[in-house]
């Protein structure tokens, strides 16, 4: 039974990882821009352009349908260029895998970055990831999303967090946002924690209550959250090379259509 599910999920996986009739927005970075501002540790959420990529951004109501972490030289050397295998990343019908980062050049693209971590932290919570290289996508995940896909229900905001809890919760398994939320989550790292107020116990200290945060399972874990969570920076690679409005060679656009009937 298992090998059959495992063979319908594949299936599944060729259908959903294909191009979408609808369009998408293009790159908003150019590549060297791109490469050169990332740093090792940052996220990088990705508009995809595939079937799959609709359904996940149905779902949590955002522009990011896959999340990429960059691993910088942790796997290959600068040496190797555009060759080099900078990010960690869980494909639908690939797994997870290391893929240089030109891959998402001609995508709109987001680097989102943890702030606080230690160098060796960082270390660490990339040591994770490349650790579970060759694991397996969660098949399970394409089966829920190929059902809401096909369907379409009017689901309600608040319900969408909890169609997203489909992972196996397989340790072998992952998918592209819980993989990333594993490897921070290694280095105790907060994304989107639950806070609970408690009351003391203690009838000395009644009325006395003290907030604890509790992390959510990394199935639970969407790409939109890294660039909803409070701890990580937005980072706009044209921001940080020092943008200025002044360099812009604007058109007055009445002079463009004129120009046209010349």
């Amino acid at each position: 039974m298992k090998s059959i599910l495992g063979g319908i999920g594949k299936v599944l996986a060729r259908h959903l990882s294909q191009p979408t009739q609808r369009e998408v927005r293009g790159a908003t970075n150019p590549p060297e821009k791109l490469r050169s501002t990332l740093r090792k540790g940052d996220v990088l959420l990705v508009e995809g352009a595939s079937r799959f990529s609709v359904a996940i951004k149905y779902l949590t109501q955002s522009t990011w349908s896959h999340a990429a972490l960059y691993i910088g030289d942790a796997v290959d050397p600068p040496e190797k260029g555009e060759d080099a295998r900078v990010i960690v990343e869980a494909d639908i019908r690939e797994g997870i895998r290391l893929m240089p980062l030109s891959i998402y050049y001609e995508r709109h693209t987001r680097i989102c970055r943890p702030v606080g971590l230690s160098a060796e932290e960082i270390d660490s919570l990339v040591d994770y990831a490349v650790s579970k290289v060759g694991g397996q996508y969660d098949l399970k995940n394409i089966f829920d999303l190929a059902r809401y896909l096909i369907q379409r229900p009017p689901v309600p905001g608040h319900w969408r967090r909890r169609l997203l809890s489909i992972g196996s919760s397989d340790p072998t398994r992952a998918i592209c946002s819980s993989l990333i939320a594993q490897a921070f989550h290694s280095v105790s790292y907060p994304i989107l924690p639950e806070f609970v107020r408690y009351e003391s116990t203690d009838p000395r200290r009644s009325g006395i209550e003290k907030e604890y945060a509790h992390i959510r399972h990394h199935s639970l874990f969407a790409p939109s959250d890294f660039d909803l969570s409070p701890y990580f920076d937005v980072i706009k690679p044209t921001v940080e090379h020092g943008f200025n409005p002044k360099d812009i060679n604007w058109r007055d656009p009445y002079e463009a259509i004129a120009d046209a009937h010349e």
